[in-house]
């Protein structure tokens, strides 16, 4: 069943037959516990109501918007905790919920003004792709070095540090009036609980302000004065606390309701894969709007920073070398360039096309990220299916990242790719001594928060890849490499 809320670009979905009814009734299984997760992507926010099996109940989406300021790019904060709060009364009508959990994309962190009303705002929360910060000459100087952080330069705001650092130049008296700096999912935890927390995966995703082999806090901490803005850190799945008693009201939530510190969205994707025990070493690629590929087995020596590599943090405080491409992004604007849309169908047919025909899209269509990030991009040998050559294109960056990584075990898709079976058939056909395994869940970050959430352990569902059997694909590879400069 499917419904439309009055806003359009709001969608509502009921992933089994009805709701729930709280478990009363003759004949109905008594309903144990539920979770709700709170899922801020960078370009949609959804709500998930799942029970302690995983298994979703319902679904709420929206959009995510930026809003163009004043004073600089910014998120609706406030139209987004409106939404939050009716989704919320929505599942708490359907069921009882006890465990709530918030996920959020990376590069986001909220100043805190106690005096700033109930948003608790001292300045609006930036938008990681406003450019102007790229601007400040003074970061460079302020940046610890790789060896430290493991977080590369990256474009626009995608350091988190350099957004602070803008900040307290631009905006320097709301900057020293804020008393607390969250991560942005703590920062949601703190809406709902009124308990100022951090965790590992938020402040380890390429802020600058995290040193991972230290387990601590970098040099740019003092160097922008935030020390005695920092919460105190806990663990991803440890309770902050209950909901507020207005949050409470205001939803029809129970008061008893828990709520968990919170997860960066990749981190939670590959959370889940952490209780593998003997089985060796393994790599989750993440993807979404960004691609995210964690290599467990792999060693930090091998990140080049000039190649958009880098360490995440996972919940237990532990580095994991990473490399990363913005995926979803690019697949759109390869399409658009070939005059159709992403969502477009194709074919197998459709894909061996384009390798005869040997049309390459040559990075970077993200403009500035990934291994070839600040390339002028192109698309050589005339016109393609547009979905077809984004797909080889993806393929083809995926597979050089784990090459670049020496990525070791099985490789797990998770997310919107397991919806693009040549993509997947693809990689396996150009990684043939590595098993490609599918997720069987769609929304890995969200079954992972949840996990956190409700401290259960439910190891994923995993199929197994068929490789394809394109023509020519190893020499199409090898031209595309060729083409940037023999990469590889």
């Amino acid at each position: 069943m499917a419904a439309q809320l009055a806003d359009p670009a709001i969608t509502a979905v009921f992933c089994q037959r009805e709701l729930l009814d709280h478990g009363q009734g003759a004949g109905r299984r008594p309903v144990s516990r539920h979770c709700a997760v709170i899922d801020v992507g960078k370009t949609h926010v959804k709500l998930h109501l799942l029970d302690d099996a995983l298994n979703c109940r319902a679904r709420l989406s929206r959009d995510n918007p930026v809003l163009c300021g004043p004073p600089y790019p910014h998120y609706d904060i406030d139209g987004l905790w409106r939404w939050m709060c009716a989704g919320l009364a929505q599942f708490a009508a359907a069921a009882h919920i006890d465990r709530l959990a918030v996920t959020t994309h990376g590069a986001c962190a909220a100043l805190l003004d106690p005096a700033a009303g109930a948003a608790g705002l001292a300045l609006p929360v930036m938008d990681y792709e406003f450019e102007h910060v790229a601007r400040d000459a003074d970061y460079a100087a302020l940046r610890p070095a790789f060896a430290q952080t493991f977080s590369p330069a990256l474009p626009a705001g995608l350091n988190l540090g350099r957004q602070l650092s803008w900040q307290r130049r631009h905006h320097r008296a709301q900057f020293e009036r804020a008393h607390l700096l969250l991560p942005y999912p703590q920062y949601w935890a703190w809406r709902l609980t009124g308990r100022a927390v951090a965790e590992f995966t938020s402040w380890g995703c390429h802020t600058d302000l995290w040193a991972p082999a230290a387990r601590d806090y970098s040099d740019l901490v003092d160097a922008l004065g935030l020390r005695d803005k920092l919460p105190p850190l806990v663990g991803a799945g440890e309770v902050v606390g209950a909901l507020s008693a207005e949050v409470a009201a205001q939803t029809g939530l129970p008061g008893d309701c828990r709520v968990v510190a919170g997860v960066h969205d990749s981190n939670a994707s590959y959370l889940r894969y952490l209780g593998r025990g003997s089985a060796g070493a393994f790599t989750v690629v993440s993807t979404g709007t960004w691609v995210i590929t964690f290599a467990s087995g792999a060693s930090l020596s091998a990140l080049d920073e000039r190649r958009d590599m880098l360490a995440n943090v996972d919940i237990n405080g532990d580095p994991v070398p990473c490399a990363r491409f913005m995926g979803g992004r690019e697949f759109q604007a390869i399409c658009a360039r070939s005059g159709a849309a992403a969502a477009d169908a194709f074919s197998a047919a459709d894909v061996q096309r384009v390798i005869d025909d040997g049309v390459l899209a040559l990075p970077d269509f993200s403009g500035g990220s990934g291994p070839f990030g600040g390339r002028a991009p192109c698309i050589q040998g005339g016109s393609a299916s547009g979905p077809a050559l984004a797909s080889l294109y993806c393929a083809l960056m995926l597979d050089y990242e784990l090459e670049l990584l020496r990525a070791t075990g099985d490789i797990v898709i998770e997310g919107a790719w397991l919806r693009n079976a040549p993509l997947c058939a693809l990689l396996a056909q150009l990684r043939p001594r590595r098993a490609v395994r599918l997720s069987r869940d769609a929304t890995g970050t969200v079954s992972g928060a949840a996990q956190l959430a409700l401290g259960v352990s439910i190891p994923p569902a995993l199929d197994t890849a068929t490789p394809g059997a394109w023509r020519g694909l190893d020499e199409y590879r090898r031209r595309w490499r060729n083409q940037l400069g023999g990469a590889g």
